[in-house]
């Protein structure tokens, strides 16, 4: 798919200088294309967060878990088996546990053997522990069969949640979820771990005012001890960053930076390359969550929950490198796949000349079900369309991973087919830009069409033309290291508040291939001779290195290269086309 590189509308600074004027200008002409109008949207204290009291649900949770932990009730935490579910069952339990709860556990499921939720399935596993309330984390917002089986059983169920409610909701005793009808909370961005977080900080405001920590002479936790854990589940789910999550992003980056992370997040950091002292957020989503998630695609994130929850610095480097080794397995893996998805498309392409689906749905009875994931943002990165990858459930069902392009909520996408087609899909659930779904194998065909002609109403052909968009141009003189530490440190930069991408002519000097798929490039800009390094990831080996190309237009964001103590800047290229 040919990219193109396009260019932000520039915004009037007009107002802005005067509210925020001790900032770079440049920094400055970021920000307003970001929509930042006034200094106070650029607040990183944790006092701007938005206070709790408009969370609908939230009052009826804390009372009952209130008399749960004064009444040192069983409580059991049912999480989710990626980044975002670990870290909010990690964040539940040791906050509980910080609180007084005699007994607390949690139970993840096994993704291969009882999917995704709250399921009668899981209950009936939940009830060998014989817990008197379940906290859902990270699900259970369309868990109405498991959280009746529940009831009935006599447990108690408060649901935590952020994914987009049905049109029925389950019969909770509480339910807390921003994007649930009649919530006012201003952010409806929040991930399943800054709900639980929301959750975990109201309960202890309300033990504090009873007196429970002075009676059971309990220091009082600190719920900033927790924002490590907010920060990367945040980043990890790929939630928009809008202010709220922006500011629980900072403050935890600044903990880890500071040296107050946690054991198991250190060690996560050490394993990934990373810097702790210089940790931004992008780390958190290319190196931390990947290794995290490996448990939860190939065997059970309760690993990965045990390494976050980790009191020893040494325990907690070995469980990292047993996730880094899963995540290397992962990645063998998903070449296998991506390469067998490769084969599918060209099979496709000689079907249907120059035509590919709108919406592609790919499946292969011997891919894995834990990286359908992946291999789905895989070719919606190379296709720029939106991807739905299945694997095996069972010998008469699918499972898919769908993720989406701009332009198009994949979550109410399926909605629609599921309305249009009422047996087509078993169940799905998700997000604008990511989802899941099972459905019977013998539904798949008729599952392929009904989307693609979905996706088809949805979009038009523009929307399939890849685009990076760019900031601009940056100055020769801002090539440097300066500006390089500069954009690091006026971010988080994540989903909806995107790190700056400049883009510019440049002489290629030198082009090598490293690490079997990554070019590395020196490049000179030609107005002064300024010489800078450039690396491009995973690039099309059938084109690089090409040494009759001399001049590119180059699309990239500026960081800081660290080798052996030494700080440079460096162009990561996103996009690069010959010029000459």
């Amino acid at each position: 798919m040919i990219k193109k590189i396009s260019r932000r509308k520039s915004v009037a600074l007009e107002g802005l200088e005067s509210s925020i004027g001790s900032v770079h200008p440049r920094i400055q002409a970021l920000y307003a294309a970001r929509g930042i109008t006034h200094a106070q949207q650029l607040s990183r204290s944790l006092k701007d967060i938005h206070s709790p009291d408009t969370l609908k649900g939230l009052a009826a949770a804390v009372v009952l878990l209130k008399r749960a932990v004064v009444e040192q009730k069983r409580i059991l935490i049912v999480g989710d088996f990626d980044a975002d579910g670990a870290t909010s069952c990690a964040l539940c339990v040791l906050a509980l546990k910080a609180m007084g709860v005699a007994w607390v556990d949690y139970l993840v499921p096994n993704r291969f053997e009882f999917g995704y939720g709250l399921t009668p399935e899981i209950v009936e596993v939940a009830k060998q522990q014989q817990p008197d309330v379940i906290i859902t984390v990270d699900n259970g917002i369309a868990s109405i069969d498991g959280v009746r089986c529940a009831k009935e059983a006599g447990i108690a169920v408060v649901i935590t949640d952020h994914h987009l409610p049905g049109d029925e909701l389950p019969q909770a005793d509480a339910i807390v979820n921003p994007n649930q009808l009649g919530c006012d909370f201003p952010s409806k961005n929040l991930a399943g771990v800054g709900v639980i977080f929301y959750v975990m900080a109201a309960l202890r405001s309300a033990l504090r005012e009873d007196g429970w920590f002075v009676k059971m002479s309990i220091t009082e936790p600190n719920m900033a001890d927790y924002l490590d854990l907010v920060a990367l589940g945040t980043v990890a789910d790929v939630v928009p960053l809008d202010h709220n999550n922006r500011i629980l992003v900072h403050q935890g980056l600044q903990r880890i930076r500071s040296g107050k992370g946690r054991p198991g997040i250190k060690a996560l950091i050490e394993i990934a390359g990373k810097n702790e002292q210089r940790l931004v957020a992008s780390d958190f989503g290319f190196g931390l969550g990947p290794r995290l998630n490996a448990a939860g695609r190939l065997d059970d994130m309760s690993f990965g929950i045990e390494c976050l929850m980790c009191p020893s610095q040494s325990l907690a480097r070995e469980m990292a490198i047993e996730l880094d080794a899963l995540n290397k397995d992962r990645r063998s893996i998903e070449t296998g796949m991506k390469n067998e998805a490769m084969a599918l498309l060209d099979q496709l392409d000689v079907v249907n000349g120059a035509e590919m689906p709108w919406g592609l749905c790919l499946y292969d009875p011997q891919w894995h079900q834990g990286v359908v994931g992946i291999l789905a943002s895989r070719i919606k990165e190379k296709y720029n369309r939106p991807v739905i990858v299945f694997a095996d459930a069972s010998d008469t069902e699918i499972k898919g991973s769908a993720r989406s392009i701009a332009g198009l909520h994949i979550r109410d996408a399926l909605d629609a087919v599921a309305n249009a087609n009422p047996d087509l899909l078993s169940k799905f659930g998700g997000h604008a830009m990511a989802a899941g779904l099972s459905l019977p194998k013998q539904n798949l065909v008729a599952f392929q069409q009904a989307f693609d002609a979905e996706v088809r109403r949805l979009l038009v052909a523009s929307d399939l033309q890849a685009e990076v968009l760019s900031d601009g141009e940056l100055a020769a003189a801002d090539q440097s290291l300066i500006m390089a530490n500069l954009l690091r440190e006026a971010g988080p930069w994540g989903q909806h508040f995107p790190e700056p991408i400049f883009d510019g002519l440049f002489n290629i000097v030198q082009q090598r291939l490293v690490g079997g798929s990554h070019l590395k490039l020196v490049l000179m800009n030609p107005d002064d001779g300024q010489v800078i390094d450039g690396i491009a990831f995973n690039i099309d080996v059938d084109v690089w290195p090409n040494d009759s190309i001399e001049q590119v237009r180059v699309a990239y964001k500026l960081d800081v290269n660290e080798f052996r103590g030494r700080q440079s800047a460096q162009l990561l290229i996103e996009h690069l086309e010959a010029v000459s």
